[in-house]
């Protein structure tokens, strides 16, 4: 079965409309998909049953928050999307976003990139402003050539852009998902940079809170990495997840994921997988 568990649409920070992905979902072959946007659940509710299809579609979503002053990503799964503190909460998660792009805004203004808040608003089209939308700017103002370079310049991780200090605790983010009914997942682990033992006591850390999943695999792992996370998700006894973390095609990502790809890992999916129907 091939399945996807993150990815992103214009919501957040992807290229592809919830109906475009859905439509390139079917192409190529999901039949469970979650719509992971950050910080918000606008993209899921915006698509129909009759979208969707015969393709399970799973509410979802991608919480940024700290741990130990490192800025952590973690999915909630299987999310009520009625929830009204799950609303509360998203709406300060937004505010937060807002206040954060003021932030970045003025320091790129510091460095001469006049406009940059303005720009970047301008591109995000109401949604909340990202760091891609400051990149696009910076692309299409003549500052940098593409968007890679203004994250390696600008934006990336440790660089004048890259604001982490708003964001909620972990123990925070994982609190409003479990209460929200979700599996909270901890999204792509070895993109932090930590050390084994950093690691290690992030995931414990995660699963006292009350984190149930890993992401395993995320994109295109290599055969090493997908090894080291399957042990590291049975050490702890998580449910394993996967998805491409998909925010537009490229030559070397696509949307997918093998689900055998997480064995012989306990899938997180399974919880909602429906039953084969009976020849």
């Amino acid at each position: 079965m091939i399945v996807d568990l993150h990815t992103h649409t214009t919501a957040s920070d992807g290229r592809l409309s919830p109906e475009e992905l859905i439509l390139r979902a079917h192409e190529c072959g999901v039949k469970m998909l979650a719509v992971t946007d950050h910080d918000t659940i606008d993209g899921y509710q915006s698509i129909s049953d009759a979208m969707a299809g015969d393709m399970q579609l799973i509410a979802g979503i991608e919480l940024s928050c700290t741990w130990s002053g490192v800025n952590i990503h973690v999915l909630g799964l299987g999310i009520d999307v009625s929830s009204n503190d799950l609303k509360s909460e998203l709406a300060e998660q937004r505010a937060a976003r807002g206040e954060r792009a003021k932030v970045i805004g003025s320091r790129l203004a510091k460095l001469g990139f006049d406009g940059a808040y303005d720009g970047a608003s301008a591109l995000a089209e109401g949604r909340a402003i990202g760091r891609p939308d400051f990149a696009r700017f910076m692309v299409e103002a003549g500052h940098v050539d593409t968007m890679a370079a203004a994250f390696d310049k600008y934006l990336g991780a440790g660089k004048v852009g890259d604001v982490k200090a708003m964001w909620p605790s972990l123990d925070a983010v994982v609190a409003w998902i479990t209460s929200a009914g979700g599996v909270a997942v901890l999204a792509h682990p070895l993109h932090y940079k930590l050390t084994n033992s950093k690691l290690r006591r992030m995931l414990t850390d995660f699963k006292e809170a009350g984190g149930e999943g890993l992401e395993v695999c995320n994109g295109r792992p290599s055969p090493s990495d997908l090894n080291y996370l399957r042990q590291l998700c049975m050490d702890y006894g998580f449910e394993a997840s996967a998805g491409s973390d998909f925010h537009q095609a490229t030559s070397w990502l696509e949307l997918g994921c093998n689900s055998d790809i997480v064995a012989p890992c306990q899938p997180v999916w399974a919880r909602w997988q429906r039953a084969e129907p009976l020849v």
